[in-house]
């Protein structure tokens, strides 16, 4: 019976959680998904709880494991039906477009101007005025478009075609050589040896980090 008393307490208090939080708004979330959040703050707090109570740990056990499972279920209802993201996440809300302030929208989404303003300079816009539409996002942030005129110049601007860019490899990582990543870029211990040559090195020991790029240059540090 108390199991029961247990499971259904932990349903009401993530519904009230729930309630809570989207009362607060969304800059509290700080990134998270809304019931990733509530479910983090939660199940924190009964995992103290389950440490420190020595007599029936169970229970602290068991509403872990329903929050756990409630958070599981809503991840996969938000994944599959987009209506159920909407209701558990929110949706992007309209700060600022063409110019124009939208105040009910600042208060719908538990902002003032001066949290604002903060949010702007975080992304780099100390000039209103630079600002083509600014959107808080469900998970608290605030995303900017710039005016075209000052956005920065990209190649497509210039009209240039670049080379497609990869992420660098790491071949040397603490002083070690690392023959699987060699072996995906086709290269091998002579090569590397011969490079660290070239640059000054008698070994891999001496290199804290060595990483390749798709034409074959080594870079160390």
């Amino acid at each position: 019976m108390d199991i029961i008393k247990v499971i259904l307490t932990s349903f009401l208090s993530a519904a009230a959680l729930f309630i809570i939080a989207k009362i607060m708004g969304h800059k509290q979330m700080s990134q998270l998904d809304f019931f990733d959040y509530i479910a983090g703050i939660t199940i924190g707090s009964i995992a103290a709880e389950l440490a420190t109570e020595l007599e029936n740990p169970l229970k602290p056990l068991v509403a872990m494991v329903v929050y756990g499972v409630i958070t599981a279920v809503l991840t996969i209802l938000t994944s599959k039906v987009p209506r159920m993201r909407k209701i558990i996440n929110g949706t992007p809300t309209i700060i600022m477009n063409d110019g124009k302030l939208y105040r009910s929208n600042m208060k719908k989404a538990k902002i003032d101007l001066s949290e604002f303003l903060v949010m702007c300079r975080q992304e780099g816009y100390f000039n209103l005025s630079d600002i083509q539409t600014a959107i808080f996002e469900y998970n608290g942030r605030l995303t900017v478009l710039p005016k075209s005129a000052k956005r920065p110049v990209n190649p497509a601007d210039m009209g240039l075609t670049p080379d497609i860019e990869r992420i660098a490899t790491e071949v040397i990582m603490d002083g070690k050589i690392l023959g699987e990543n060699l072996n995906r870029l086709g290269l091998d211990m002579n090569w590397i040896n011969s490079e660290l040559k070239l640059l000054g090195h008698t070994n891999a020991e001496e290199v804290f980090l060595g990483v390749c790029d798709d034409n074959k240059n080594l870079k160390v540090f």
